[in-house]
């Protein structure tokens, strides 16, 4: 059997390190792909109804705007890291619509971390996840926590998360 290596252990995550993971451009068809499919709201799908909407313009679902953040997450950090999941997330804003078109850059901020106590092998990472827009403008902030293999486990501990 193969031991991985990675170049993120839990050790390695360091409050107040930040991560610059890339950018993507959702396309037109992009974004109403995605809504056919997994949110069809009327905004997400048509141009009439986008422009009488609060947004004025067709724009993506902010379970896209998510799922596209998810992706530059694991091509550019957790396919590095030795990643355990998440138990979830503490809080998720789309702070503005995201259109076809748009430069969204993700950014990865660790603001907490303890090892696991139930899990001597484990550690617990809480980060921030910031996705911008082109003209700087925030359109996306997620706060959760991330378990991740320890390079060096702890020893166990009889107390419980």
């Amino acid at each position: 059997m193969t031991t991985r290596t990675f170049k993120y252990y839990w050790e390695d995550l360091e409050v107040g390190s930040t991560h610059e993971l890339g950018s993507v451009v959702p396309t037109r068809e992009q974004i109403l792909d995605f809504a056919r499919e997994f949110d069809p709201q009327p905004f997400h799908l048509d141009d009439a109804a986008a422009e009488a909407s609060v947004f004025g313009k067709l724009c993506a679902s902010g379970w896209h705007t998510c799922a596209m953040a998810m992706r530059l997450m694991v091509d550019n950090f957790l396919s590095q890291a030795a990643a355990l999941g998440s138990p979830g997330l503490e809080s998720l804003k789309w702070t503005q619509p995201v259109f076809p078109g748009d430069t969204l850059s993700l950014r990865h901020i660790v603001v907490d971390r303890r090892p696991m106590n139930s899990r001597p092998d484990v550690g617990l990472v809480r980060t921030v996840w910031e996705m911008h827009n082109q003209h700087g403008e925030q359109v996306l902030h997620m706060e959760g926590w991330g378990m991740f293999r320890r390079r060096t486990p702890a020893a166990a501990t009889a107390t419980k998360d």
